[in-house]
């Protein structure tokens, strides 16, 4: 929204001392005239744009009834056309607002609409927004009713307009369609806080201070002040009131200053430490407005000799993400948003994750900060860039972008470049001086493939997918792809090419371990991901990721969870099946990726198991990598030919830590049905993965496994997959999306030869919403 009429401050409040033990906030006020309401529930939605369509009186009870986020259209996973969901859609939705919400001014707020969003209130036009991936905002005040019913009604192109990032020439994703984030109604006062910008300084000198710049709109009147608390849980560390007047000029924020703050906890990869900063607009003891919102106390500095956080070189180990799910595109809920850091953090071990190549949902964002997963976050684009009018609306997404999240810990860099794009000095110089401008505590990158391009950011990040990999060309530079497209990797490949594509991923992060100016190394990518039909494997998939579509792990998945202290979790993940002839001519070389220093494998030749080999990290391969993978050619080891199962142990310092065993009878055993859930929220839109697998009797997957599962579905959930949904490499995944309806659901997965697997989830009761 534009700022106009803002309101600066006389001065900058300083609050010096923290205050005593059980010290609360001020307590004895009015409530905020602040309200939220969320409108996810209860659109109607049609495929096309019909006549009168905007109009409050038009009857709509023929359209669909949907919930946000809500896809334009359900799609298989693979093999579909982008055209099919690149139309013109309408959304509509009625409201009628509570008698106090009169006299404020009232806003709608848009998440995230792809890919352009004309918006209407009660017949009127309000404006059309362009631009997928970032939020906006249109003040319904002179339009609304409160004798009636509203209407708000919004017509979503989800074609790819050239007029808009990233479109304009081929791109290597897809974008899908629909109103896929949330939306909700903000009532405000006629004077209230826009935006707040928390900046934690000095948190390496043992007295760490905060300014908190509070961004108003609005006229003044006599009397207003902003009161700063700051909380640790319950408990106030800090608290500063500072008194407003008005000012001349737009844009500049109200700064409220604490320094220092007692007892303040960094935070970290280990400790990701929270604390809520609430700031309250008063008016005398009543509060006008109120925000609250996290922050954490960290220093995140690229150097000439890589990354510190918070004083310390920590290399960067992680994997680019693609926000798009199978079936529904990027319409998936906060929940499963989430879950996707919680993948990336505690399963594959990664201590950053690249938004390629767009902002991404806020559900995502929020779990990295409480996880301790750092964050590179980029503008939306790839390789191309458009017109003047095109540019601006990048530029624009920097500002969106950056005052959407500058508030989260775990963003330590803006990507301000369109992805591999070439040279264009103007306009990459804006987007530095915009970004700078907004926020001066983080620095700027942009992500290129071209070695020499000129560097207008601070870091200089560089998409490698060579080999060997160049050599830093500048005091800060991070590699940011890596392996994807030169190695294309499905679940049901080989033990050769498995192997191959584990090595590749391996020896990049061993590369990037042997110069500390490599700050470290981002590799494309974590998910298989949809794309267009110039790119991927003839069925609109990249098989990209380690891990698949379904966020199902592929061998190569195991060298990155391998890299984690043993203190953390044990890891043995061999990079192959066990299976005698699964590559040319024999099995061969078994590559390991574990944080063991010792393995002893094992073959069963009837009750007895007769020791085929032990084997210490391949440090001649791996010079560099604290965590080498093991790997050793058993084509020679004593009794290899006795085929049988095999057994790996693991050996820490002499001990025993984990032990693993896999079948070699190559028979498919059982059938596993697994929840991320057993319990969701009867909101219409909360939703959980189902995972299917095929194993040996160890647990095993058997990745030639192509089964047919029939899944019936019993009480008010809805399936998000094929049904039946065939087996993908042994596994595959569908996802239940709960209704608006409290109860219990249970889902009857059935295998052709292994039977019924039961599954049930609970709903739990959730409040209607309120408009």
């Amino acid at each position: 929204m534009d700022r106009r009429d803002f309101i600066k401050t006389t001065g900058t409040a300083v609050a010096g001392a923290a205050l005593g033990r059980g010290a609360r906030a001020q307590t004895e006020i009015d409530t905020s005239e602040r309200l939220i309401f969320p409108v996810n529930r209860g659109w109607r939605f049609s495929p096309s744009v019909v006549a009168g369509g905007h109009d409050v009186g038009f009857d709509d009870s023929k359209f669909d009834r949907v919930v946000i986020p809500h896809t334009n259209r359900p799609l298989p996973w693979h093999g579909f056309d982008d055209k099919d969901y690149e139309f013109v859609s309408l959304y509509r939705r009625r409201f009628r607002l509570p008698g106090h919400a009169h006299g404020r001014r009232i806003f709608v707020d848009f998440e995230g609409a792809m890919t352009a969003s004309t918006v209407w209130i009660n017949g009127t036009r309000l404006g059309e927004y362009k631009g997928g991936y970032t939020p906006f905002s249109f003040e319904i005040t002179p339009h609304v009713k409160f004798d009636s019913d509203n209407v708000l009604a919004v017509d979503v192109d989800s074609t790819e307009r050239p007029d808009i990032p990233p479109f304009g020439n081929q791109i290597d994703y897809l974008t899908f369609g629909g109103i896929y984030r949330e939306v909700s109604l903000r009532v405000v006062p006629q004077t209230f806080i826009e935006n707040v910008f928390v900046r934690p300084k000095d948190v390496l000198t043992g007295r760490p201070g905060l300014d908190v710049l509070c961004y108003l709109e609005g006229p003044a009147g006599a009397g207003l002040s902003l009161e700063a608390v700051v909380l640790d849980k319950e408990k106030v560390i800090g608290r500063a009131v500072q008194t407003v007047a008005v000012a001349g000029g737009p844009g500049e924020p109200i700064t409220v200053t604490f320094t220092p703050l007692r007892g303040v906890t960094l935070w970290s990869l280990q400790r990701p430490y929270l604390y809520t900063v609430r700031v309250r607009l008063l008016e005398g003891n009543k509060v006008v407005d109120e925000l609250a919102l996290r922050t954490g106390f960290r220093h995140a500095e690229f150097t000439d000799h890589g990354f510190e956080l918070n004083g310390k070189v920590l290399k960067l180990r992680g994997l680019d993400r693609h926000q798009t799910f199978p079936f529904v595109g990027q319409a998936m809920p906060g929940r499963v948003q989430r879950r996707d850091a919680e993948v990336l953090r505690k399963e594959l071990k990664c201590n950053i994750v690249r938004t390629s190549h767009y902002p991404q949902s806020r559900h995502f964002l929020d779990a990295c900060d409480e996880l301790g997963l750092l964050v590179l976050e980029e503008i939306p684009g790839w390789q191309h860039i458009g017109d003047a009018a095109w540019k601006d609306i990048a530029v624009d997404n920097v500002a969106r972008m950056i005052e959407r999240d500058w508030n989260h810990p775990s963003i330590i860099l803006w990507g301000v470049r369109i992805n591999e794009s070439q040279d264009d000095h103007d306009f990459y110089t804006r987007t530095n001086a915009l970004a700078r401008k907004l926020d001066s505590t983080r620095q700027t990158g942009g992500i290129r493939y071209l070695y020499d391009s000129e560097l207008l950011e601070d870091v200089f990040t560089m998409n490698d997918f060579g080999w060997p990999l160049k050599p830093p060309n500048h005091p800060r530079y991070l590699n940011t792809e890596f392996v994807g497209h030169t190695y294309p990797t499905k679940s049901t490949d080989n033990d050769a090419v498995q192997r191959e594509h584990t090595i590749r991923h391996a020896r990049v992060h061993d590369a990037l371990a042997s110069n500390p100016q490599y700050a470290g190394g981002i590799a494309w990518c974590a998910f298989d991901y949809n794309t267009h039909f110039d790119f991927g494997s003839g069925d609109r998939i990249c098989y990209h990721g380690v891990a698949d579509i379904f966020r199902l792990p592929k061998p190569a998945a195991g060298f990155y969870r391998s890299q984690c202290e043993p203190e953390e979790e044990v890891v043995l993940e061999p990079a192959f099946h066990w299976a005698a002839g699964d590559e040319p001519t024999h099995f061969g070389v078994a590559l390991i990726s574990s944080n063991c220093d010792h393995l002893k494998l094992y073959s069963k030749n009837g009750e007895v198991w007769d020791l085929l080999a032990e084997v210490d990290p391949d440090r001649e391969q791996f010079k560099y990598l604290k965590y080498p993978p093991f790997s050793i050619d058993l084509f020679g080891a004593k009794g290899w030919w006795k085929w049988g199962d095999l057994r790996i142990d693991g050996y820490i310092k002499g001990r025993k830590a984990i032990s693993k065993t896999y079948s070699g009878r190559g028979v498919d055993q059982q059938f596993l049905v697994q929840p991320d859930d057993t319990q969701l929220t009867a909101d219409g839109a909360d939703a959980t993965r189902i995972v299917l697998r095929v194993t040996d009797e160890f647990g095993n997957v058997r990745p030639f496994a192509n089964d047919a599962i029939l899944l019936k579905l019993e009480g008010p959930a809805d399936l998000i997959g094929d049904n039946p949904f065939v087996l993908i490499g042994g596994v595959g995944a569908v996802w239940v999306r709960a209704r608006d309806t409290a109860g219990t659901v249970r889902l009857t997965a059935t295998h052709p030869r292994f039977g019924d697997k039961v599954i049930d989830i609970t709903l739990l009761p959730t409040s209607a919403e309120a408009v």
